[in-house]
């Protein structure tokens, strides 16, 4: 659950470079092989695009914060094919930093009816943080499960690969998230969740720097309040983690995040 953004599939994404030793990481190609590889599956069925803008106060993954508490521009695409099948990509701006993405993705889903009441989505997700170098440890590639009940109930599992270091274990994540309509456009948002996670730490044994990658299971959660009409959506969340570890250099998680959106 990437809380409280409200977007999971964005604008396409353009090949980049980072940093001075010349790695680059490409959610382009990434989305061009979903691309390629979709048509098999779908066979060539009509299709639908989407999309949406939004404005947030600061961009929050799994209750750790990505950006400073500052504005944050950003855009999501969106293709829904028959049978289930959609593709995504997104993009995130600071709007103090407009030229630098402080986070990109792309996506593949596929959705199923389980019942009238349930449903279930499979997905595939890179995330790439190609602006901001201490956010590299969040550049991963996520495999997920998800369970939806009539819009109200989702419950969601995801097993996690992170690029951005050393240390390429699988880590798991498993989240629940609640959503109650209430009269004049209104509803409560609430949500729940636990992550496993990765950070480096730095020691020293006769001058000599030694770098570690420390395991961490740590649980996250956000409550607050929903307004949508038509393409317009306004939300403002109570967000709060347990078990976080403090990191030297990251930005520290705002208590309460506001998103507006509209989508098209």
């Amino acid at each position: 659950m990437a809380a409280p953004c409200p977007l999971h599939a964005t604008l396409p994404c353009l090949p980049w470079r980072r940093g001075n030793d010349g790695a680059a990481h490409r959610p382009w190609y990434f989305l061009a092989l979903c691309l390629s590889c979709l048509p098999l599956a779908v066979h060539a069925q009509s299709s639908s695009v989407s999309g949406t803008v939004a404005l947030s106060s600061q961009l929050v993954d799994r209750g750790q914060a990505v950006t400073p508490q500052t504005p944050v521009l950003q855009g999501a695409l969106s293709w829904s094919f028959a049978k289930g099948w959609s593709l995504g990509a997104s993009a995130s701006v600071e709007a103090r930093k407009p030229d630098r993405f402080a986070e990109a993705l792309a996506q593949i889903a596929r959705s199923w009816s389980l019942s009238p009441d349930w449903q279930m989505q499979a997905n595939l997700v890179y995330y790439d943080y190609p602006g901001n170098p201490q956010a590299h440890s969040f550049d991963r590639t996520e495999a997920g499960l998800g369970w939806i009940y009539r819009d109200v109930l989702t419950l969601g599992v995801a097993a996690i690969y992170p690029v951005g270091k050393t240390d390429h274990h699988l880590y798991g994540a498993a989240d629940i998230g609640f959503h109650w309509p209430l009269p004049r456009h209104f509803s409560l948002s609430a949500g729940l969740g636990i992550t496993q996670t990765t950070y480096s730490y730095y020691a020293y044994y006769r001058h000599t720097r030694y770098d570690y990658d420390r395991r961490d299971t740590y649980s996250y959660g956000h409550a607050g309040l929903l307004w949508n009409n038509g393409p317009w959506r306004l939300e403002v969340d109570r967000v709060a983690t347990s078990g976080l570890p403090h990191r030297m250099g990251y930005p520290d998680t705002a208590p309460w995040v506001a998103t507006i959106s509209w989508s098209f």
